[in-house]
């Protein structure tokens, strides 16, 4: 029996500029919203233009906080399969900029 895959949405809600070498998205997230579950081909940068409290649900349930204070700096490797929902009270903006590995 073959285990069905979940279907999985984008990266962010629109590429804001994409080349051969990076590939950045907008996500913005209001209180309570949840961004759709998405997996990350690449490592990545998250850099909050907006703060907020997230919260991260991977694949197999596992929740891990994810506090993006305003104009902070992440960076994650690649192969991370999960939903990012808003459990703060204020808006959350951010970039993710893909590093395409050749």
């Amino acid at each position: 029996m073959t285990e069905q895959q979940p279907e999985l949405g984008p990266v962010g809600y629109r590429i804001i500029l994409e080349n051969d070498l990076v590939r950045v998205w907008q996500v913005m997230l209001g209180p309570g919203e949840t961004q759709a579950l998405h997996h990350h081909e690449h490592p990545y940068l998250v850099i909050a233009v907006e703060g907020a409290i997230n919260l991260v649900e991977t694949v197999d349930g596992q929740l891990r906080d994810a506090p993006e204070p305003t104009g902070s700096v992440v960076f994650r490797p690649a192969g991370d399969t999960h939903t990012l929902t808003n459990v703060g009270e204020t808006r959350y903006v951010a970039r993710i900029v893909e590093l395409k590995t050749q």
